[in-house]
């Protein structure tokens, strides 16, 4: 079995996760007392924030390119980063690596094409959502991305950075997100992307009526396949 590096803490909610569906996965194929190799490096969080907020994305990498570095160092055969966000800068993050980054989107594109799934709705932080390095990935792939309005951006990302990120389950904003949802439904998404790690915390498949794709369930079940495959 390899073993996984989990660079996380983006935010520790989500981590929390991608620990425990990782395990889950390797005892469902498994089975008995088996369960998975991962070396988990928690960066600050705070700090990563407010260099995105800041646009200042290189710090960002520098910083986590250094704790990658120690993940790989420390025995790590590939790298997953917690975060879907952080993928903006997974090329400078590699680039200091001898060993693989696993890409969320990439694993995400594979599970929509497996699916048949041609038109998605996106949602994730405002940087997921607005720029480029996560859609174009998607797009890439043949398949066309669908994100809300102006107006709904801003809900989702305030909803993730207020609520989610400090484990904050609001119905509420439960509600939000499905109308913003029904609204993507009705632009043509054949189902909903959930691009932030924290959004599977609040919103799953019994609450809306399209295809859910949550990808922290989708890129732990990929860590989990490339671990058990002999290399």
């Amino acid at each position: 079995m390899k073993t996984i590096g989990l660079l996380g803490g983006m935010s520790w909610e989500s981590t929390v996760h991608y620990y425990q569906i990782i395990n889950e996965e390797v005892k469902n194929k498994l089975g008995g007392l088996h369960s998975a190799r991962i070396i988990l490096y928690s960066v600050e969080f705070a700090e990563i924030e407010n260099y995105q907020s800041s646009n200042q994305w290189e710090k960002c990498g520098e910083i986590l390119g250094r704790a990658a570095k120690k993940l790989e160092d420390a025995g790590a055969d590939f790298i997953l980063i917690c975060s879907n966000t952080i993928h903006k800068v997974t090329s400078q993050i590699a680039s200091m690596l001898q060993i693989p980054v696993v890409h969320i989107a990439d694993a995400t594109a594979d599970e929509l094409k497996t699916c048949h799934i041609k038109r998605v709705g996106l949602l994730g932080t405002r940087y997921t959502m607005k720029q480029d390095f996560y859609k174009d990935r998607l797009s890439d792939r043949g398949i066309e991305v669908i994100i809300p309005d102006d107006v709904d951006v801003d809900v989702v990302n305030r909803i993730i950075f207020e609520e989610l990120c400090v484990g904050k389950i609001n119905e509420k904003s439960r509600k939000i997100f499905q109308k913003i949802i029904e609204k993507m439904q009705k632009k043509g998404a054949e189902g909903v992307i959930l691009g932030c790690t924290e959004i599977g915390l609040l919103i799953h498949q019994s609450d809306v009526s399209v295809p859910v794709f949550d990808t922290t369930v989708i890129h732990t079940k990929k860590a989990v396949q490339i671990a058990l495959t002999d290399s």
